[in-house]
């Protein structure tokens, strides 16, 4: 099926394109470095009336970047408001994230992409659309735009709580390179560096870093990146080449239960298991050619990674543990072609856009192993899956007026795949596709003012083996086939006000909602079924540039998340309420302050809403001086030491010793107070 299906495809292939599918419209702009007349310029004060499609898009970038003290790199998308990153494994794994009152695992209803490559990886062994930043390099982002919801049409999986895409620099202002040191054994090269070659702009960025964490059990962690990017105007269209490499290898501090800590059995950085931990490495390689109206897009990925933990401990097995590993190999290609043109008719300005898109994995090995002391003793999951994704789009904007404009579109999405099981029986093949309809109205009410209304369908694909399986692979009863998309639709209404190019603001109210909440559990290689499910929720999103050297901004979300079937169920892990606040001043004599805070709120735990985890407050502090060609900056992270958990969950567990099972809190403390101290020389 897959193969006949390759056939067509690949005469698509050839033309295939980035259609820079999601990326906000902006404006270039720049940082002076001279510290006598210092230019700061801030994403966040884009202009975005008569562009934006609804409230909740937007684009962050430039000095928003520069100054935030940045614990990790997956905290890229806490600029989007309302969004947070967390962690309860170690450095090297992808992080937990949250946004609309969606606990998005590790990515299942957002979708990434670096310029157009998609980041998230379907039928993934640990978790459906597991979405791992850590090969992006911070320093050499330059925006990362964003929208919520499923309202456009470019978009297509993953994307009913929002997408993201990260712009890397063509070119750097300067180039630089940084080491940083900081307590645990907190060791980072950086550098970025950028040439002419032939007529075109090259960069090239290399990382390293290296830490043991504030945990008893040392993270031990290695991680290796780099980039390289050629880009080149050719007059009348541009190409662009990309590679990145990324390699990482760690140990893990996984979530503890609570009675084991108020025990004194363990500290409270203090471990269960000490064979936890992975490594991963990613490959990619991608080459745009881009045309005024045309935009074409292929890449091509490696991925692998090995992850091994033990959430209950001695639950199932009282001899060898619990402890299992979970195993991802696989190649990926694809592409996008786009094209957008305009005509009038009837004295209204439309603009027309067409695109196209392909992916295929071929997973040589996605699997699911019982271990000990990271030796594999039972196959639980070995499979090996092709899984072929193809989507189109239309969309069209009508300028009804100068100051009204509707955009209407349609996206077609169909999958299929093959299965090939460990357990013969749980083999097959499908396929599936889905049409969602969108639409959009903006009205500018003066030029500082702009409301929005939109409406449009979505979905997430889910894991092929869930489509495919038959039986359960550790008990061997039969099992339910579960579908291969689930769809969401979904509304929005807002408001943007621009006063002036010092103060914006937006506020937005939506409405989601799920036809299942259904994931495919890693953990255990099965689907877990859980009902359809409703979100509403208000936010909002401020920035204010006060004077020439002090910039504030603001971020605000609450969402009610339940069940469908059920009103009085709530869903496990859906955080009511996110706030994130900073401030940060920026002096002639080459001084840079910043100080945050991120409040996340308290989420239920069991649907009965009987166990909730408590909210946690951050604050983080940055300290820079630029001088000459140099810079000094000073990091400081939970600023008031703040005991609080990164992530909490409920549910049985049994350490060795215990006669029978305990439903316990399990938890991933926050890193302590910390201090990192950073020095950059610019050339």
């Amino acid at each position: 099926m897959i193969v006949k299906e390759l056939n067509v495809a690949a005469l698509m292939l050839s033309l295939m394109v980035s259609s820079n599918s999601f990326a906000a419209e902006k404006t270039t702009a720049s940082a002076e470095n001279d510290n006598v007349d210092r230019i700061v310029v801030y994403g966040r004060a884009e202009q975005l009336i008569g562009i934006a499609q609804s409230a909740s898009d937007g684009v962050v970038g430039y000095d928003d970047f520069t100054t935030r003290p940045m614990l990790r790199v997956g905290e890229l998308v806490e600029v989007i408001p309302g969004m947070v990153a967390t962690q309860h494994s170690g450095s090297g794994k992808a992080n937990q994230y949250f946004l609309r009152g969606f606990n998005l695992d590790h990515g299942t209803d957002f979708l990434a992409t670096l310029e157009g490559m998609p980041i998230n990886l379907p039928t993934h062994g640990h978790g459906h659309g597991y979405l791992d930043l850590n090969f992006i390099i911070p320093e050499i982002v330059e925006t990362v735009s964003y929208r919520k919801g499923p309202y456009s049409a470019k978009v297509g999986d993953f994307s009913s709580a929002g997408s993201t895409t990260f712009k890397i620099y063509d070119q750097l202002e300067q180039n630089f390179t940084k080491v940083s040191i900081g307590e645990d054994g907190y060791y980072r090269f950086v550098t970025g560096n950028g040439f002419e070659l032939s007529g075109g702009d090259l960069l090239f960025a290399a990382e390293g870093q290296f830490s043991d964490g504030p945990w008893v059990l040392d993270d031990n962690l290695k991680k290796y990146n780099a980039l390289l990017k050629y880009t080149r105007d050719h007059g009348y269209f541009k190409t662009s080449l990309m590679a990145t490499a990324y390699n990482s290898q760690w140990n893990a501090t996984d979530q503890i239960p609570r009675r084991a800590v108020t025990s004194g059995l363990i500290d409270e950085r203090g471990f269960i298991d000490d064979d936890l931990g992975g490594n991963t490495t990613r490959l990619s390689f991608s080459a745009k050619v881009e045309w005024e109206k045309l935009k074409t897009h292929f890449y091509g990925q490696y991925y692998d990674l090995n992850l091994f933990s033990n959430f209950t401990y001695f639950l199932d097995d009282p001899i060898n543990g619990d402890e299992f590993e979970q195993v991802d190999t696989r190649n990926i290609w694809g592409g996008n072609i786009s094209y957008e043109d305009d005509f009038n008719l009837s004295e209204i300005d439309f603009v027309w856009s067409l695109g196209a898109s392909l992916r295929y994995d071929n997973i040589t090995d996605v699997g699911l192993y019982k271990t000990s002391s990271r030796v594999r003793h039972q196959i639980i999951r070995e499979d090996s899956v092709n899984e072929l994704a193809l989507g189109g789009f239309g969309e069209v904007k009508a300028y009804i007026s100068d100051d009204f404009r509707i955009i209407g579109g349609l996206r077609v999405d169909r999958y299929s795949y093959d299965v090939d099981a460990f357990r013969a029986i749980n083999s097959g093949g499908g396929n599936d596709a889905v049409l969602s309809p969108k639409i959009s109205a903006a009205y500018r009410v003066t030029d500082q003012s702009e409301i929005y209304a939109n409406y449009g369908h979505g979905f997430h694909s889910n894991d092929v083996r869930g489509a495919a399986a038959k039986i359960d692979p550790l008990t061997n009863l039969a099992v339910t086939s579960v579908p291969i998309i689930s769809k969401s639709k979904g509304a929005e209404v807002g408001i943007r006000l621009e006063p002036n190019e010092d103060l914006n603001f937006t506020v937005a109210g939506f409405w989601l909602e799920l036809d299942s909440e259904l994931v495919f559990v890693g953990d255990a290689g099965t689907t877990e079924v859980n009902d359809g499910s409703r979100r509403y929720g208000l936010e909002f999103s401020g920035f204010w540039q006060a004077v020439d050297w002090l910039a504030f901004d603001i971020t605000a979300a609450t969402t009610d998340a339940k069940f469908n079937l059920d009103r009085d169920q709530y869903i496990p892990g859906a955080v009511r309420s996110v706030m994130a606040a900073g401030a940060t001043v920026t002096l002639e004599n080459g001084i840079t302050g910043s100080i945050r805070l991120r409040h996340f709120g308290s989420a239920p735990l069991a649907e009965d809403n009987s166990f909730r985890s408590d909210p946690t407050t951050l604050v983080n502090f940055g300290l820079a001086y630029e001088f000459s060609s140099y810079t000094i900056d000073l990091d400081v992270f939970n600023v008031f030491n703040s005991n609080s958990n990164d992530i909490s969950y409920f549910y049985a567990s049994q350490l060795k010793g215990e006669a029978a099972p305990v439903e316990d809190l399990h938890y991933h403390p926050v890193e302590p107070f910390t201090v990192r101290i950073g020095f950059t020389i610019k050339y």
